[in-house]
């Protein structure tokens, strides 16, 4: 790093310790909260607000997460299994890491972010307002000895700004990153979700070759045999010549519908030109249940992943319109912290659930292909929540 980008960092780093401060000390009225509701679980009002508090701790986790590899190039991944829901989540290591986090960042995150503020706040007094004051006519010797500390807290600043944001991201990786044990756990459900792939792939590669071999396939052999009775024709008999020939210019349009059609099944030309949420929006006008869909602007992610929430959306909403018995349902599709989450919901009678084989046992495993999960809350009576979550950050 030469000296320009290092006095770049400097004054940055004072900003972002001023912003790393104040976001430390919010976390106070968050843990106070947090700390409220799971102690009225016993009470009932609990159970409302326990989830509502940690996903709030979740997103304030996420937010450091995200500020860590954006300053300092620390990335640390999301140990949780799963949105939350009810008081699943009190059963989950990581939510009591991130609540001891949350504890202890209240006075080290402070404490760090004061740092880079303070030497700032003191290169600015003894370089900037003590030679005004100098210049001014003020005279002792406090301003020579500003002048000093001004000089020595600009070098430590500019030589150690970037290390004291690190030092606050390596913090909050050391409690805010998957555990051993959830590493193992992850491991493990990879190990399976790469058989699961392979196995999706075998089979993807099967269909396609029978539809080849039943449909495009059978066509063009059908149209070259015509064209050749048309060959021989075409002297002895002009008439029969061309009607095999308007007989095989209709046998080439539908063997081109097959291909299009397949190709479609492999990767919707939608999807590929306008991406995920035009996709989903596409399947949402042609449901013959009312659909809306509520997506945050420039949701993107790689092919084979919007590929995979695609034709997971799809399910969903096939499912919506075949056994849900709903007047309404709703898509949206959120991009937080690196991930991309899409919830499909119907105010139908419930009752849904994620067998081991079916439809959506077939998005379970296409989501966990890329890491992701499939969470199915559909009590009976409605309404029927799916909520798809895929990891896709840089």
């Amino acid at each position: 790093m030469d000296w320009e980008e290092r006095i770049r960092a400097a004054r940055e780093t004072g900003l972002r310790g001023l912003l790393l401060a104040l976001r430390s000390l919010v976390g106070l009225p968050l843990l106070v909260a947090t700390v409220i509701s799971i102690a009225l679980v016993p009470l009932g009002v609990g159970l409302f607000l326990v989830p509502r508090a940690l996903a709030a701790v979740r997103r304030f986790a996420d937010e450091q997460r995200e500020r860590g590899r954006a300053w300092s190039g620390v990335r640390v991944d999301r140990p949780y299994h799963g949105p939350v829901h009810g008081l699943r989540p009190l059963w989950q290591a990581a939510t009591w890491r991130d609540l001891l986090w949350l504890v202890l960042n209240i006075p080290i995150g402070t404490a760090l972010g004061v740092v880079p503020v303070a030497l700032t706040a003191w290169s600015a007094l003894g370089l900037v307002i003590a030679p005004v004051a100098v210049a001014g006519g003020a005279e002792g010797e406090f301003w020579r000895v500003a002048v000093g500390i001004g000089l020595v807290t600009l070098a430590t600043l500019v030589i150690f700004a970037p290390a004291i944001l690190e030092l606050h991201a390596l913090f909050s990786g050391t409690l805010l990153s998957p555990a051993r044990r959830d590493l193992e756990e992850r491991v493990d459900r990879l190990e399976v979700t790469r058989a699961d792939a392979l196995d999706a792939s075998a089979a993807e590669l099967r269909r396609i070759e029978k539809d080849l071999h039943d449909g495009a396939q059978a066509r063009i052999a059908a149209l070259g045999m015509t064209i050749g009775l048309a060959e021989q024709l075409v002297r002895s008999d002009p008439a029969k010549a061309e009607a095999l020939l308007a007989e095989a210019r209709d046998t080439s349009g539908q063997a081109l519908a097959d291909l299009r059609r397949l190709v479609r099944g492999i990767h919707p030309p939608v999807l590929a030109e306008r991406g995920l949420v035009e996709a989903v929006r596409a399947l949402a006008v042609v449901l013959p249940v009312p659909t809306t869909v509520d997506a945050d602007a420039g949701v993107r992610a790689a092919a084979p992943i919007e590929a995979a929430l695609y034709f997971a959306v799809a399910e969903a909403l096939a499912n919506v319109a075949k056994h849900s018995g709903a007047g309404r349902a709703w898509v949206t599709v959120r991009a937080p912290a690196g991930r991309v989450v899409v919830e499909v919901g119907d105010d139908g009678t419930g009752g849904a659930d994620a067998p081991s084989a079916g439809g959506l046992a077939g998005v379970r495993r296409r989501l966990g292909t890329f890491d992701g999960r499939l969470v199915v809350a559909s009590p009976r009576g409605g309404p029927t929540v799916l909520t798809m979550e895929v990891p896709c950050g840089s």
